[in-house]
C-alpha cells in the first residue's frame, strides 16, 4: 500500500517540485521513469534473493531503505538528487513487493489465502483512490517535500512490526551462487523494454528511438534465453516456467493491467481536453473505478471460492472488455452517468481479475519459489501499464502529442479515442485465452500438497482389519454379501 500510495501522490506533487527546484520537463519525467525502471529491473532479482535468504529478512531492509530514500528526497537540494534517490527508492520498493506476497503464502493456509489477497487488492485500491487527494492536501499546505516525508514514520512503523512478528520458516532454496550475468541481462531486458514503451506516447511507434529500443530488447532477450538454457541453475527455475496456472496468471495480469491503465490514459485526456473538465472533476468521474476495486475485491474472493479460478477470471476479463468497449462509444455529449457506469464496471472486472490471478500465482507457486513467482507477477503489473499506454498512443489516428493537446475539436476527439480504446479492448480480450488454462477449482499447490500429506498419513483399512457393524470402509454387512 505504501508503494502504491507513493506513486499516486507524486503525480500531484510534480508541478510544485518543478517550480521549487527549477527542473526541466525531462527531469520531472525521470522522477517517475527512473523509479519505474528500477522496480521493473529488480523485482525478480529481489524475489530470488528472498527465496534464498528469507523474505522476513528482506522486508525490513526494503521498508527501511524505502523510508530512508524518501527522507533523502524530502531534503534533496536539486532535481538530480531527486532522480538518483527515486531510483534507489525503486530498488528498495522492489524488495518489498515479492516479499509481501511470499509472506502471505507462508502465513495463511490455502482456505484463507484468498481473503488475504482480496484485502491486499482493496488496500491497493484505497491507495490509488486516496493518493491524489492526500497528495493535493500535502502539497497545498506543506509543499511537495511533505509527500515524501510522510513515508518515513510509516516505514519505521512497518519495519518495527515486521521485526516483532514471527512467521513460520519457509523452505529455503539450496542453490549455488546467483549468476550475476544472467541477473544483469534480465534486469536490462526489463529496463530497456519499459523505457522503450514509456517513450511511445511522446515519440510514437515509428520513432527511431522506439525501434532501436525494441531491437535491443529482442537481442538482450535472445542472449538471456541462450544463457538460461546452458545454465545448470537457471535464473527462472524450470519448475516455475512449467507451471501452467502461474504462467497463465502472469499473461492475464499483463494484458488486463495494460488495458485498464491504457483506458485511463485515454479517458483522462478525453475528459479534460474534449469536455474541458478540471483535474478534480475528472478524478471524481473516475472515482467509481476505485470504489468498485475496493468493494469488488471481497466479492471476487467469494466468487473465486464458489466458482473456481477459471470461471472467475473469465468473468472478470469479460467485464474489463465490456467496460473498455463501452468507453469507446462515449463522447463529449454522453451523460456523466454513462462514464461513471463504465468506470464502475472496469473497476469491478479488474478487481476480480486481480484477486483471481494473484491468488492463483501465490497459491500455485512451487514450494521454495514464492518470491520469484511474486517478482514475476509484479513485473507483469509494471510492464502491463507501459504496454497499454503505448498501444493507446500508437493506435490514435493523430500523432499522440497532437491528439492529446488541449483544444482538440470535440468532433474529432471521439473517433480518435474510440479507435485507441477498441485496440485496448482487443488487448484485454487476449486475456480470455490464458484464463481458460486456470484451474477449475482454486485449490492451489499448497492445498494439494497438504491433501497428499493427509492421504499418505491416513491408515489403510481392509476387510480383515475392520470389525463387524462399524460401517467402515472394507466391511461388508450380511445383507450386502447375501449371507
Amino acid at each position: 500500500m505504501i508503494v502504491a500510495l507513493d506513486g499516486t501522490v507524486l503525480l500531484v506533487a510534480q508541478p510544485d517540485l518543478q517550480r521549487d527546484l527549477g527542473a526541466t520537463v525531462t527531469q520531472v519525467q525521470w522522477t517517475s521513469t527512473g523509479y519505474l525502471l528500477a522496480v521493473a529491473a529488480f523485482l525478480v532479482i529481489a524475489g530470488r534473493l528472498g527465496d534464498r535468504y528469507g523474505h522476513q529478512r528482506l522486508l525490513p531492509i526494503g521498508v527501511l531503505g524505502f523510508g530512508a530514500a524518501s527522507a533523502g528526497i524530502a531534503f534533496a537540494p536539486g532535481a538530480g538528487w531527486v532522480i538518483v534517490l527515486r531510483i534507489a527508492q525503486g530498488v528498495f520498493g522492489a524488495l518489498l513487493q515479492p516479499a509481501t506476497l511470499a509472506l502471505l503464502r507462508l502465513v495463511y493456509p490455502p482456505d484463507r489465502l484468498g481473503a488475504a489477497v482480496a484485502l491486499r487488492t482493496s488496500a491497493i485500491g484505497v491507495a490509488a483512490g486516496t493518493g491524489p487527494l492526500l497528495g493535493g492536501f500535502l502539497v497545498a499546505h506543506l509543499g511537495w517535500r511533505a509527500v515524501f516525508l510522510v513515508n518515513v514514520p510509516v516505514a519505521l512503523a512497518i519495519a518495527a512490526l515486521t521485526l516483532a512478528v514471527r512467521v513460520p520458516k519457509a523452505p529455503r532454496v539450496r542453490s549455488g551462487r546467483t549468476d550475476l550475468v544472467t541477473a544483469a541481462l534480465f534486469a536490462a531486458v526489463l529496463a530497456v523494454l519499459v523505457h522503450s514503451l514509456t517513450g511511445v506516447p511522446e515519440r510514437g511507434w515509428d520513432a527511431p528511438q522506439t525501434f532501436l529500443g525494441l531491437v535491443l530488447v529482442v537481442c538482450l532477450a535472445v542472449a538471456l534465453v541462450m544463457r538460461e538454457r546452458r545454465s545448470s541453475q537457471p535464473f527462472v527455475p524450470p519448475v516455475v516456467a512449467r507451471s501452467v496456472p502461474v504462467v497463465a496468471s502472469m499473461a492475464i495480469l499483463l494484458v488486463t493491467s495494460g488495458a485498464m491503465f491504457g483506458a485511463l490514459f485515454v479517458s483522462t485526456f478525453v475528459l479534460q481536453n474534449a469536455l474541458g473538465l478540471d483535474p478534480l472533476t475528472t478524478g471524481l468521474r473516475v472515482l467509481p473505478l476505485t470504489v468498485m476495486m475496493v468493494l469488488g475485491a471481497p466479492a471476487a474472493h467469494a466468487m473465486l471460492r464458489r466458482y473456481g479460478a477459471r470461471r472467475a477470471a473469465i468473468t472478470g476479463q469479460a467485464l474489463v472488455v465490456l467496460a473498455v468497449v463501452g468507453l469507446s462509444a462515449l463522447g463529449p455529449s454522453s451523460p456523466w452517468v454513462w462514464w461513471s457506469a463504465a468506470f464502475a464496471v472496469l473497476g469491478a472486472g479488474f478487481a476480480v481479475v486481480m484477486v483471481t490471478a494473484t491468488g492463483t500465482v501465490v497459491g500455485d507457486a512451487p514450494p521454495g519459489f514464492a518470491g520469484v513467482v511474486g517478482g514475476l507477477k509484479q513485473t507483469a503489473m509494471n510492464v502491463g501499464p507501459a504496454l497499454g499506454i503505448a498501444v493507446a498512443a500508437g493506435t490514435m489516428p493523430l500523432h499522440p502529442s497532437a491528439a492529446l493537446l488541449p483544444g482538440v475539436e470535440p468532433s474529432t476527439s471521439g473517433p480518435v479515442m474510440g479507435t485507441a480504446l477498441l485496440a485496448l479492448a482487443a488487448l484485454a480480450a487476449l486475456g480470455l485465452l490464458p484464463a481458460r488454462l486456470l484451474p477449475a477449482r482454486q485449490d492451489g499447490e499448497a492445498g494439494r500438497r497438504r491433501a497428499r500429506q493427509r492421504d499418505s498419513a491416513r491408515p489403510r483399512r481392509t476387510a480383515s482389519s475392520q470389525g463387524p457393524g462399524g460401517g467402515r470402509a472394507g466391511f461388508k454387512s450380511p445383507s450386502e454379501t447375501g449371507k
